[in-house]
């Protein structure tokens, strides 16, 4: 990095503290530190691609502020969001291969500043540290976890127990208390939504349509806003104990 590039990245990220989720809920503060230390900045707007699928996977990106998403196209050209990532959650493609490649499209949703770390710079650091190695592959279970609890939830309880199921990991990734509950602080669109549990923009509306008439959730200037927590968790049998960590139950 040339040091024009290095001073813009400590005004980025001088001021970013270690957030307490995605991976800075694993790191420590020392080792978080280590990990900005590799990063260096970039700006992508609303609409464009980090990168496509079949891509080389080169780069790791780690969200600072903004919002994307991971878009797998199936054969027939349909479209399946398979995570949403947001402020402190990391994209990463390593498979043990040298010539890794990306699964998926990453979509920017909104304006985003990214901390881009070049894959070399990390396998230095993990085979250096081996106490940020042990830290970052926490991390790596626990967003396999995550991946594994959202499969259950999509093959298990059809496509509303995979809507509820969906909504409760929107609460808990970007939720924020309202009086009138909790807001779903991304705007989706329906087609959206359908994109992330494998259904149909009117299957969608239908849910939505029925859950909005049982009081379950609303709709206030554009997001939803839900309204009782419990009957979402009962459609998609959430089991009260044991509660899943809070880094299991995100988008």
């Amino acid at each position: 990095m040339n040091t024009t590039a290095e001073q813009t990245a400590v005004k980025l990220f001088a001021s970013h503290d270690k957030p307490n989720c995605g991976i800075g809920a694993f790191l420590s503060d020392q080792n978080f530190a280590e990990l900005k230390k590799i990063m260096y900045p970039k700006r992508a707007g609303a609409g464009s691609y980090l990168f496509w699928e079949g891509d080389p996977a080169d780069y790791l990106y780690y969200i600072v502020s903004g919002a994307v998403k991971l878009v797998k196209t199936t054969d027939d050209g349909k479209d399946m969001i398979v995570s949403l990532v947001q402020a402190g959650d990391l994209i990463m493609e390593i498979d043990g291969k040298k010539e890794s490649k990306h699964q998926m499209n990453a979509i920017v949703m909104m304006d985003a500043e990214i901390g881009v770390i070049q894959r070399r710079d990390l396998e230095i650091i993990l085979f250096r540290n081996g106490e940020f190695a042990l830290e970052f592959f926490a991390w790596m279970n626990a967003r396999q976890q995550m991946m594994q609890a959202k499969m259950r939830d999509l093959l298990l309880y059809g496509k509303s127990g995979a809507l509820a199921s969906t909504l409760l990991r929107l609460c808990n990734s970007c939720g924020v208390a309202t009086p009138d509950g909790i807001r779903i602080g991304l705007k989706l669109t329906n087609t959206e939504l359908g994109e992330m549990i494998g259904a149909t923009r009117e299957s969608v509306n239908r849910m939505l349509s029925d859950l909005k008439a049982s009081g379950v959730i609303a709709n206030k200037q554009g997001y939803l806003i839900v309204k009782k927590l419990s009957e979402l968790k009962t459609i998609c049998h959430c089991p009260e104990y044991p509660v899943c960590a809070k880094e299991i139950c995100r988008i």
